[in-house]
């Protein structure tokens, strides 16, 4: 029977997520904004394509890690979810993928191209879908600002050692196997070790919180999880080592909220669906 709930699932996120915020000026003005900045960066199919490709070696080393969940329902409303909110993004150009990965950290990553993790112990933390859907918009968020491909400086065909990933990836003299396997142990480190600047993590909750608002979900979510989470110390080593604090990035997504004059949707959280999707 698992197929026809999701088909009326996938019936109720369409008509309810897509309903919603779209419209709200402030809203629109804000994704001008983006859009415009996005227009102003050159990107080419070559750049995409290094891109999607540098990810997926980086999604398999993150899974050479972490244990996929093999809740197959709970993968499928993870990319029902993400792929919703991925719609709205300034990517068209990118398929994204959506998993959970068994872990008791409350934690989440994005590798370049679309490739979206959560962990388990996150998804427990959560108590509606509006949540959910931040901690993915907020990982969305990185793959759109390209936060790691601009970081380590992956290019489709230029001077630079990382041009043309996929003959560096075939790659037989030692020079390209080197220079792969250091930008590789690079994007690790940003997602393990030392993070990524803390203005990339302030800019993937601006840009995940706007997703957010704009796919029809309680504008505040994000906020509310960060505030919940931050008390949880022992689940939180590799977050705590690699983003800002949590404090600072709460006062960050506060002033959006006022900015923007976004306030709390209570309708727009969805627990009961969650919670029909999210049995551990």
């Amino acid at each position: 029977m698992r197929a026809p709930r999701l088909l009326i699932l996938s019936s109720l996120v369409a008509a309810s997520l897509l309903s919603a915020c779209a419209s709200d000026s402030s809203i629109r003005e804000a994704r001008q904004r983006s859009d415009q900045q996005y227009a102003q960066s050159s990107i080419s199919e070559e750049d995409v394509t290094a891109e999607i490709q540098f990810g997926r070696e980086l999604a398999a080393r993150i899974l050479a890690r972490y244990q996929m969940s093999n809740d197959q329902e709970l993968i499928r409303y993870l990319n029902l979810v993400g792929k919703n909110i991925a719609s709205h993004s300034d990517r068209p150009e990118l398929n994204f993928h959506f998993t959970a990965i068994v872990s008791d950290e409350i934690n989440a990553y994005a590798a370049p191209g679309g490739y979206i993790f959560v962990t388990t112990g996150a998804i427990k933390e959560m108590r509606d879908e509006a949540e959910l859907a931040a901690v993915l918009a907020h990982e969305i968020g990185h793959v759109t600002e390209k936060h790691i491909v601009r970081a380590i400086g992956i290019k489709g065909a230029d001077s630079s050692a990382l041009s043309g990933i996929s003959k560096l990836l075939g790659a037989s003299n030692d020079p390209s196997r080197v220079a792969f396997s250091q930008a590789m142990d690079k994007a690790l480190n940003y997602l393990f070790e030392n993070g990524l600047q803390a203005e990339d993590e302030y800019q993937a909750d601006s840009t995940g919180t706007l997703l957010l608002t704009q796919t029809g979900y309680d504008p505040t979510a994000l906020q509310r999880y960060l505030d919940r989470v931050k008390k949880q110390r022992k689940q939180l080593n590799i977050v705590n080592k690699t983003h800002p604090s949590f404090d600072s990035r709460l006062v960050r997504i506060d002033q959006l909220l006022t900015m923007e004059a976004l306030s709390s949707e209570p309708n727009k959280v969805y627990t009961q669906r969650f919670n029909a999707q999210t049995k551990f």
